[in-house]
């Protein structure tokens, strides 16, 4: 009697209910004490239940979201996977007996993307253009201008120097630079830097000549050897040609010869401390063959990164005849309009731009020639559609198995190695390429994308470069909504352009002049060395006042594969946001050239 009865033989309380003691439900009542379950036992199994289903539950939540991420994980995987092997320019499906062009069109079914056809065609939108250039409606307020504000808050300033000129004793670096004029620029630029690192005296460039160029130009028929010797004499040490007593050496057999093989791209400077210096100081002279995009833009020190800015913005001028012509180019563009630019002295100096001011009138045959807008602003177009490039991309244009035997044939004699390749790996169809924006934009392409940014019909368009691939019809349709459109050849006469005749480099140079100078810059490669270069030209001397228009190739791609259903107002729109982004002013990302995008410490200070 006076014994505690165990907490499993007390009853329960009848006013709760057998599930857990919440309070009344109606499943609860009063309940017959014969039927009573003993109060730690059923805590104990209600427990033991609870728990039960609870974890069976957590399982399950835990599977059905850990199935979810999984499915997802693979799915954006793929996706991006895809973009991978698409950019390195590989199949992903390395079946040997599967098809390329198959297995990509089993791709974008399998993402839910539909098979879209290129067929080099854009009637519907070029009327739409040319219907919308006919309302001669007004342009957009920034068109012709740059975001002021933050543009202005950089200035020029590598033309300063914080050291000493090096004697250069440690032996002599000759350069035969490769490519274009534009290349042939970098290359120059990147050894000077070289031979201050290496504290070596540099001989006067020379210049490769090349069979898709064949022009024999050497530095001095482009740029001033005077100036360019006498303002990096606090740099470095530049002479015209080796001393007589290393002239007779046998270069190639003491290894002196240096060619693109031994020097990776891009090498950074412990590349040429470690494996070039050592060879210098035996054999008392390198020669770099081919040399081009061999030195590292990051990381670089300070000083050498500001060197190679002073190089290419400062050091590098052209010759007389080349800026008198371009001055006389310039001032045409402008149709006649007597004003300097920011980048006229610079460009053409102090002597020839006097040309752009003279006021004397052109002979009769210019005005002819002349354009009848009235305006003095004026777009330049570098129409990156050349047949080397057209070739090299690998890309379908439209123009059946005609396009298809003429561009092997190029590449078979240019580009042997690729053609090479394309028979040996697959490549992503022209289709893909072209949805991945590494496709050249055609002149159809680049005449709608000016219209759709609000370029009215009486812009006068300078297009960049005569031997577009196509020829004249293939310019037509740029004529026929820009009628304003001229190249050096039609601004120029005969014998002012006799000079340059069969010396593409040189007419290049022309380009460059015209280009820089314009009111506003398209392009439609980011990828071409003039491009990046004229760019680059214009922030570091363009005092904010120089928009450069740059395509985003794939956006664009997306925005013109639909140009049969779109209509031309969301294609307009959907174009301007597009190029909007491009005009942004930013610092440069680390790692990418300095000769396109000079706003960095080491080349342009900050206000």
């Amino acid at each position: 009697m006076g014994q505690e009865t165990p907490d499993e033989e007390r009853p329960e309380s009848p006013d709760l209910c057998v599930y857990g003691g919440l309070g009344p439900t109606r499943l609860s009542g009063d309940l017959n004490p014969k039927q009573t379950i003993k109060r730690g036992k059923r805590k104990r199994l209600i427990r033991v239940w609870y728990e039960q289903t609870t974890a069976k539950t957590a399982i399950g939540v835990i599977g059905i979201l850990g199935f979810f991420f999984l499915v997802n994980w693979f799915l954006l995987s793929r996706l991006h996977e895809g973009r991978v092997w698409l950019r390195k320019g590989f199949p992903k499906n390395p079946n040997p007996d599967t098809k390329w062009v198959s297995a990509q069109n089993d791709e974008r079914k399998r993402f839910g993307k539909s098979k879209r056809k290129y067929n080099g065609t854009y009637d519907r939108m070029l009327f739409l253009a040319a219907q919308n250039l006919a309302e001669n409606k007004l342009e957009p307020k920034d068109l012709w201008q740059e975001p002021k504000e933050q543009a202005l808050a950089w200035k020029p300033c590598a033309d300063q120097r914080y050291w000493s000129p090096d004697d250069g004793k440690n032996g002599y670096i000759m350069v035969t630079a490769n490519g274009g004029i534009n290349q042939q620029r970098v290359a120059v630029c990147n050894i000077v830097v070289v031979a201050r690192l290496l504290n070596a005296t540099l001989v006067i460039p020379k210049f490769m000549l090349s069979d898709v160029w064949t022009d024999g130009s050497q530095f001095g028929d482009i740029y001033q050897e005077e100036h360019f010797i006498k303002y990096l004499s606090p740099d470095i040490r530049i002479v015209k040609e080796l001393p007589k007593k290393l002239q007779s050496l046998d270069l190639e057999a003491i290894g002196s010869v240096m060619t693109d093989v031994e020097v990776m791209k891009e090498a950074k400077p412990g590349f040429y401390l470690q494996h070039i210096l050592p060879m210098l100081l035996k054999n008392r002279v390198i020669h770099f063959v081919g040399f081009g995009n061999r030195l590292a833009f990051d990381p670089m020190p300070f000083e050498l990164q500001r060197l190679r800015c002073r190089c290419n913005f400062h050091a590098l001028s052209f010759v007389p005849r080349i800026q008198e012509t371009g001055a006389l180019l310039v001032r045409r563009l402008r149709n006649r309009e007597s004003y300097l630019a920011p980048l006229d002295l610079p460009l053409v100096g102090p002597k020839s731009a006097s040309l752009i001011l003279n006021k004397k009138s052109d002979p009769p045959a210019q005005k002819k020639k002349g354009s009848s807008s009235s305006s003095s602003k004026y777009l330049a177009l570098h129409l990156r559609f050349e047949i080397d490039m057209v070739a090299h991309s690998l890309c379908y244009f439209g123009g059946g198995e005609t396009e298809q035997k003429e561009l092997d044939s190029y590449r078979q004699k240019h580009f042997p190695s690729l053609l090479n390749l394309t028979k040996t790996k697959r490549f992503p169809s022209s289709d893909a390429l072209r949805t991945e924006g590494l496709c050249p934009l055609t002149p159809e392409e680049a005449v709608l994308m000016l219209a759709a940014l609000g370029f009215n019909r009486k812009t006068r368009v300078f297009v960049a470069g005569a031997n577009i691939y196509g020829g004249s019809k293939r310019l037509a349709v740029l004529t026929r909504l820009y009628p304003n459109l001229v190249t050096k050849e039609k601004l120029l006469s005969q014998a002012e352009l006799q000079p340059f005749k069969n010396f593409s480099s040189q007419l290049a140079a022309l380009d460059f002049i015209g280009c820089a100078a314009a009111n506003a810059f398209a392009m439609t490669d980011s990828g071409s060395q003039l491009s990046s270069l004229v760019s680059g030209y214009r922030i570091y001397y363009g005092e904010g006042k120089m928009p450069t228009i740059r395509p985003n190739k794939r956006r664009l791609s997306d925005i013109l594969l639909k140009n049969k259903t779109i209509g031309w107002n969301v294609f307009e729109q959907r174009v301007r946001k597009a190029i909007r982004q491009t005009k942004h002013v930013f610092a440069r990302p680390t790692g990418r050239s300095v000769y396109r995008y000079p706003r960095c410490k080491e080349c342009m200070c900050n206000r």
